[in-house]
């Protein structure tokens, strides 16, 4: 703040007169334009600076309040243009309050020393007693977080980028807390060194301590009523309300906790959301979702994650503590009542159902029910590529993509089938078969860390893996076959040439986004040798990584057509094309077909049963129809339907281009 000038006597005698008190008026600095009227019964002690009120805000119910100070006990702080403030019952101390900022019934606004508000301190994720502490701060990643919770067997990592995130703590850090530019902060109690972002709305908290809540103009945050938060830090477009608890926690952007949710030790990333229930040291990657009063969520990774009621885990064995972790990898769902006894790592979108209590591994084969029979986990490997559930999820998630901030922090791949799931199929696929070659084709179940896969589950699996690779091998090929321009065999082959060597090798999921591994272990050496210093240079390669997905998995794709298929596209005929175009069109239609038989189960007569209240099976059907819709019109069949002809219709228009071209 610039251009401040003294109190004149007149202007003083003013303030005096209206109630208002000070030590020492000369410590009072005010911007021209500044008008005393609008500053009534207030104490200000220490270094004030005050700007100018000449707007007027609109309240609930058509009320209109002028900018301006009264009621309220102002220390050694910074008043903006345009801000008001009311009915302050202890005091504002230590804060740059920006312009156009509304502050209304509030106990205290402190900052309290020297404070980081929030930045640098460190959450115990997946690790309840520690070892995998992540320092949160405003421009935390899920990404960099990955980094810092999963690659501790690289020590010079970490120091690095505990370095990075220290030095970046020390830019923010202040002995005042700021209110930016149009925040407001209405019916709240105490905030003690907490930051507050531009337009953030704070309503009705109890306690804050040790925070920020980040915000923007597009897309600000909400803290809503009984809230009570410490050492922790929200991005913009995050929600939280309804006396949530939250103690060392990150909340990313467009993140929603509310309906008394309690989380501490815990980083929830873009789109997240926990109502009702629990979580303690949690790794949360985007889109993980606890709806339910009864659920706990502990020591775990998750993303993409549907946590079912009563969902719970337990990572202590009461020997050593709580120093058990597990892994539920993306696009998962967690069944009502469904238990599991950590360590365990579940693959890819699965479906836990049941109480599993022997430690199950099954992340080599995606896309698997996991159902406990007996005491006894049983996996049916590769069924959720014939779910309707899995395609409705992977087409609703982009569309639930809640941030609007035109700076994402997480960098998120959507893609149901991609390398990194597809890779984990191809593996699945050669296991299932080595297991039955090792134990006999006549065996009736095979083991595999700790699950029972039964022989009819064990065949299907394989078939449907099979078909699995196919269709995503094939929607890149005639990706490329219908936007590619050739003329010739040669011009074709040439157009299919992988860009590089980049992205051949192993994929995984980097808290949300597919990347190559060598990528990853590329930019973790260049962190060690210190040619990466900052978290903004991290950041830039996180987003040429999304900027070059397609191409690499490209690169990927043409390995695996040679590696699993026996396809050489470098030397492809128009033969070979056509028959693998046939081959990829009856692996769509066919997981389209199941899909559709899939989505039929919810319209059978079992599904009507509770309708019909009053009536015989016509008025039951006749108030499932009007309740539930027709089988034939539900958006979901639509879409199957829909999507099955227009593959088809691809599958005639590329085979037709290639008779014509390649003749």
């Amino acid at each position: 703040m610039t251009d401040f000038r003294a109190l004149t006597s007149e202007e003083t005698q003013k303030l005096e007169q209206q109630g208002c008190m000070c030590n020492d008026w000369s410590q009072i600095r005010v911007k021209d334009g500044f008008n005393a009227t609008h500053i009534r019964h207030s104490t200000f002690s220490g270094e004030i600076k005050i700007g100018c009120f000449n707007k007027e805000f609109d309240f609930p119910g058509g009320v209109k309040k002028h900018s301006g100070i009264s009621f309220a006990t102002i220390h050694n702080s910074n008043i903006g243009d345009n801000v008001y403030i009311s009915q302050v019952r202890n005091q504002i101390a230590n804060y740059n309050i920006e312009n156009d900022v509304i502050i209304e019934n509030v106990d205290s606004l402190t900052t309290e020393g020297e404070s980081c508000f929030g930045n640098g301190e460190k959450i115990a994720v997946l690790n309840e007693a520690g070892g995998r502490e992540v320092p949160i701060f405003n421009e935390l990643s899920a990404h960099t977080a990955y980094l810092m919770a999963f690659y501790r067997h690289r020590p010079k990592l970490i120091d690095r980028l505990y370095g990075m995130v220290d030095e970046y703590c020390a830019s923010v850090c202040s002995p005042k807390g700021t209110i930016q530019r149009g925040a407001r902060i209405i019916n709240s109690r105490t905030f003690l060194n907490v930051n507050i972002g531009p337009a953030a709305f704070v309503e009705g908290i109890y306690r804050l301590v040790n925070g920020t809540i980040n915000s923007s103009a597009e897309h600000p945050s909400y803290f809503g009523p009984g809230v009570i938060a410490e050492d922790f830090i929200a991005a913009s477009g995050s929600e939280v309300t309804d006396a949530t608890l939250i103690s060392k926690c990150f909340i990313g952007q467009g993140c929603i906790l509310g309906k008394h949710y309690s989380a501490e030790n815990s980083a929830f990333f873009a789109n997240c959301q926990g109502f009702h229930g629990e979580a303690c040291s949690i790794f949360a990657g985007p889109y993980t979702v606890s709806h339910h009063k009864s659920t706990l969520l502990i020591a775990g990774y998750y993303s993409f994650l549907n946590a079912g009621s009563g969902s719970n885990q337990s990572n202590h064995m009461y020997k050593l503590g709580p120093v058990h972790q597990g892994v539920v990898e993306r696009g998962s769902k967690t069944t009502s009542d469904s238990y599991l006894l950590w360590p365990a790592k579940i693959g890819p979108f699965s479906l836990v159902m049941g109480r599993h209590y022997r430690n199950p591994d099954t992340s080599s084969f995606p896309f698997s029910y996991l159902i406990e029979n007996r005491d006894e986990s049983y996996l049916a490997p590769g069924v959720n590529l014939r779910s309707i559930g899995t395609i409705r999820d992977a087409r609703k998630w982009p569309n639930r993509d809640k941030r609007k901030d035109s700076r994402k922090l997480d960098y998120i791949t959507f893609n149901l089938l991609s390398p990194y799931s597809v890779e984990k199929i191809i593996k699945g696929k050669h296991t299932l078969k080595k297991l039955k070659e090792i134990s006999g084709a006549t065996s009736e179940y095979y083991m595999h860390n700790s699950v029972k896969i039964e022989a009819k589950a064990l065949e299907r699996g394989i078939q449907l893996y099979e078909t699995g690779i196919l269709k995503f091998l094939g929607n890149g090929l005639l990706k490329l076959l219908e936007t590619k321009n050739y003329t010739s065999i040669d011009e074709l082959r040439k157009a299919l040439k992988p860009t590089s060597g980049e992205g051949t090798g192993q994929w995984i999921d980097m808290a949300g986004m597919i990347v190559p591994k060598e990528k990853v272990l590329e930019l973790v050496e260049n962190i060690e040798l210190g040619s990466i210093q900052s978290l903004q240079e991290i950041d830039t390669i996180f987003r040429s990584w999304q900027d070059n997905y397609y191409q690499w998995v490209w690169n990927w794709s043409v390995k695996v057509f040679s590696d699993e298929l026996g396809i050489d596209l470098d030397a492809i005929s128009r033969d070979e094309l056509l028959d693998f175009i046939s081959k990829w069109e009856k692996a769509v239609v066919s997981l389209d077909k199941m899909m559709f038989e899939d989505a039929r189960k919810e319209f059978t007569l079992k599904a009507q049963t509770g309708f019909g209240m009053d009536g015989e099976d016509e008025i039951r059907h006749t108030d499932f129809e009007q309740v539930r819709g027709a089988f034939e019109k539900h958006p979901a069949v639509c879409d199957i339907l829909e999507h099955t002809e227009k593959k088809k219709q691809l599958a005639v228009k590329i085979s037709v281009k290639l008779n014509r071209v390649l003749t």
